[in-house]
């Protein structure tokens, strides 16, 4: 077998030059010169912020070299902006993509050290906290493994979301413990500071020849100070950078209050302006809350939208150009606010005519929508953003009566048109609309699966559609091979190497020629040591970390995600519920042994999402702890998920839990990575799943549960009544009478009769009862094939060969021939 690191031939000199000696020379230096530290002083923490360094001196070279090049060619440049970038850990992820992993391994052993003790040291970065996050990670690798000038802007955050803790059962939210502004991984760049004007009042004044010129005045200043993280391309020779920026008070400002003697003050106003970079998502359930979002939400606008145009004016003056050098990409909606700062700086700073600014800025934007969620779609009251950023308001309703007005010229006679595209909900207070604002200041649109774009025209702006069919496109989401298959599971990796050649780590679609070894005994049975290797694994992970105790032979029945009532965990816990009562009450045994096996942390604020961990951990216990049970169920939830621990699950999974509300779920991207991985999905017809259907086969996925329109004809019709369903079905009426009972809550009497009062509720939009039955029937289906072996494996085989189309890479290509018009520095 292959070396999964073995370097191709167009790398060999570069990798070659680098010889072990000379890194373990380069670890020993930045020990003694970065760290000033003996090496017998050193803790592990220490060594691996040296190495860090180490590492980080390739990417810098290369960056530098990188910058050099997209300069030479003058090329168009993208600006990702997303309010969040799960990037997870470092150091392995660049050491693959560089090509020197087996080098800085065994230079370590020669120090005495070892890799695999660093990675589990180095923590996660808490910049984001679930799919949008790490997609923008995804697509920032791809974009350099393309070798397109790209640079991802998001926000430094100290403490991230939170820290998941269980006690009891319940989730508890801790401070989220890393080093922001102290990571080897960033490089601080205070010479490129951006200045955010916030707050104060408009004066509305005369220009000289007698036109109308409002002044923002009163304004304070926050400080964006950027630091810099390299994102290594795979082969090293692309290194772009992910922005960052962490919010100061302006020093003038400080002092000025300092030196008037009001210390207090001066010291409360720099705490409140480094507050914005705190936490990502602060709780908007109270004013200050609130306040403190559109601040961080803006800050990141501002400062993203400064550095753009101060890039672009390094090398150009003409701003009619600007849109042929400058892409700028809004990750859903959080970065909306980027359209209006556009504006201001091309009106107000810049003094061009509001005509060419407005033709300038949609002609640079896209947008991406990732929720059809109601309560996901933002909105901001006119009050508020009237007191925080008064000119961006006052654009934002100038934006709008232009575009109304040239809506009822071309299209008059329908007054409930203006109504319902208009960026003001006429609400009391009004609301600015953000996905509106998005839409309008973009010449692109795009949702992130078949489904969810036909849902974005049909649904979310079907009026929209009408108006700019043209602007409306589908770019289903992808995942990045190198991190999900190449670095997570290196057993699988360098079976498929073994088989096909490396070159599926940058073209996935070559994943297909595995078809050709789904007959080959030694393949398949190489791929089944492969994928107990993973299962073993994950059980030593569960038992270190919860003390469930899991034979790698069961099942691996896997949900991971964000808890949220349309992802649908509670169906989930329906079937083991079901499982558990036909085995203790009916003595019928279970197909084949499982291990169901969650993560997920659900928002500080969302009482239902947090009750469904709580009852997921009250199931496990008492199954777990049962004597008839415990030998074929069991129950397992691993606390603070994020994305090493993803890297160490997605591996081990047999069975992927996908079965979100049809019509709620976006895309969904774990589903891609169980797949690429060798799970089988069992899910509905709801994001990627439907592709996921189309690539793989029906017979090779488990499908259930009634369609996006099936569901919403019910919703029109009021026809959905589960308790019908509930009073026609003596399984499903067991099930759920089981909430009413103490089983599952002896020391918590009622705790979760709740849950039976949200089954029948004809009102419930996530519509469990409807699907549950078809779910019961495709969880049998799974454990039969499960049963049969050779079907299973072979099942598990054409999953990894046909999940070429969902690979980042050739997602980002799309998005830059047909929105970014964005080229590959090496085919410039």
């Amino acid at each position: 077998m292959k070396e999964r690191n073995q370097v191709l031939p167009e790398f060999e000199n570069q990798a070659e030059a680098l010889s072990i000696s000379v890194i373990e020379e380069s670890i020993r230096r930045h020990v003694k010169y970065s760290l000033a530290k003996p090496w017998s002083d050193l803790s592990t923490n220490d060594l691996l912020s040296a190495v860090a360094f180490s590492v980080r001196d390739l990417l810098a070279e290369r960056m530098l070299e990188t910058e050099e090049r997209y300069r030479a060619g003058d090329l168009k440049t993208l600006s990702y902006i997303s309010i969040e970038f799960l990037i997870g850990q470092s150091l392995t992820n660049h050491l693959h993509n560089l090509r020197v992993f087996d080098q800085y391994r065994q230079a370590l052993r020669n120090l005495g050290a070892s890799l695999e003790d660093l990675e589990r040291a180095e923590g996660d970065a808490a910049l984001g906290n679930g799919g949008l996050g790490r997609l923008a990670a995804c697509f920032l690798d791809s974009l350099a493994t393309l070798g397109m000038p790209a640079y991802g802007y998001g926000i430094n955050y100290e403490y991230g979301l939170f820290k998941q803790e269980i006690d009891g059962g319940y989730q508890q939210e801790k401070p989220e413990n890393w080093p922001a502004q102290n990571s080897p991984w960033e490089i601080w760049r205070p010479e490129e500071a951006c200045l955010v004007p916030v707050y104060g009042n408009i004066e509305h004044a005369l220009d000289r020849d007698g036109g109308y010129n409002p002044m923002w005045m009163g304004w304070k200043v926050l400080i964006g100070v950027p630091y810099d993280v390299l994102v290594s391309g795979y082969g090293g020779r692309t290194v772009n950078s992910l922005r960052l920026f962490s919010a100061r008070s302006s020093l003038d400002f400080d002092m000025r209050i300092f030196n008037d003697g009001d210390y207090f003050k001066a010291v409360e106003q720099k705490i409140a302006s480094e507050t914005i970079s705190k936490v990502l998502y602060p709780s908007d359930a109270v004013i200050g809350g609130r306040e403190l979002r559109l601040v961080q939400e803006y800050f990141l606008a501002a400062c993203a939208v400064r550095d753009t145009v101060r890039r672009f004016e390094r090398h150009h003056d003409n701003f009619s150009e600007f849109p042929d050098k400058v892409a700028i990409q809004l990750n859903d909606t959080h970065p909306a606010l980027a359209v209006a700062e556009l504006m201001r700086i091309l009106v107000d700073e810049k003094e061009l005519a509001w005509a060419e600014a407005w033709r300038i800025t949609q002609a640079t934007f896209g947008f991406t929508n990732h929720t059809l969620v109601p309560e996901a779609l933002e909105k901001w009251p006119v009050p508020l953003l009237h007191y925080v950023i008064p000119r961006h308001l006052q654009i934002i309703y100038e934006i709008n009566g232009r575009f109304l007005e040239r809506v009822s010229i071309a299209l008059p006679g329908d007054p409930g048109l203006l109504k319902r595209i208009s960026l003001i909900e006429e609400s009391k207070p009004q609301h600015v609309l953000m996905t509106n604002l998005a839409i309008v200041g973009s010449h692109s649109v795009n949702g992130v699966s078949e489904i969810h774009t036909g849902l974005v025209k049909t649904s979310l702006a079907p009026d929209f559609y009408k108006l700019w069919p043209e602007r409306f496109n589908n770019k289903t989401n992808g995942i990045t091979p190198r991190r999900w298959l190449l670095k997570a599971n290196p057993h699988l990796a360098g079976l498929v190497s073994e088989a096909i050649g490396n070159g599926w780590i940058t073209d996935l679609h070559q994943l297909r020629k595995l078809e050709g070894c789904v007959s080959d005994p030694q393949f398949r049975d190489a791929f089944r040591k492969a994928k107990t290797a993973n299962k073993e694994e994950l059980a030593r992970i569960i038992y270190d970390t919860v003390r469930v105790k899991l034979d790698p032979t069961l099942l691996f029945d896997v949900q991971v995600k964000r808890i949220h009532e349309y992802k649908r965990q509670l169906l989930n816990v329906l079937h083991i519920v079901d499982e558990y009562l036909s085995l203790i009450e009916d003595g019928r045994q279970p197909a084949v042994p499982r291990a169901h096996i969650f993560a997920g942390k659900a928002a500080p604020g969302y009482w239902k999402a947090k009750q469904i961990i709580k009852l997921i951990h009250n199931v496990g216990r008492v199954i777990n702890n049962d004597p008839k049970a415990r030998d074929w169920i069991k129950v397992a939830f691993l606390p603070d998920y994020r994305v090493s621990l993803a890297e160490r699950i997605f591996p081990a999974v047999d069975l992927g839990e996908q079965i979100s509300t049809a019509g709620m779920e976006a895309s969904g991207t774990s589903n891609m990575k169980m797949t690429l991985n060798g799970a089988i999905t069992i899910g509905t017809l709801d994001g990627a799943n439907i592709e996921i259907l189309e690539e793989v086969g029906e017979e090779n996925i488990f499908i259930f549960g009634h369609t996006a329109p099936e569901l919403q004809d019910m919703r029109l019709r009021h026809t959905y009544k589960p308790r019908e369903c509930y009073e026609r079905n003596p399984r499903i009426k067991r099930i759920a009478d089981t909430f009413k009972t103490g089983r599952f809550c002896e020391k918590e009497p009622g705790l979760f009769t709740w849950i039976l009062g949200d089954l029948l509720n004809e009102n419930d939009d996530y519509f469990h009862l409807a699907d549950l039955p078809s779910y019961l029937e495709a969880q049998e289906k799974a454990s039969a094939a499960y049963c049969d072996g050779d079907r299973w494996t072979t099942m598990s085989i054409l999953n990894v060969a046909r999940v070429g189309k969902f690979s980042s890479d050739w997602v980002v290509a799309n998005y830059a021939r047909e929105i970014w018009n964005l080229k590959s520095v090496e085919s410039a």
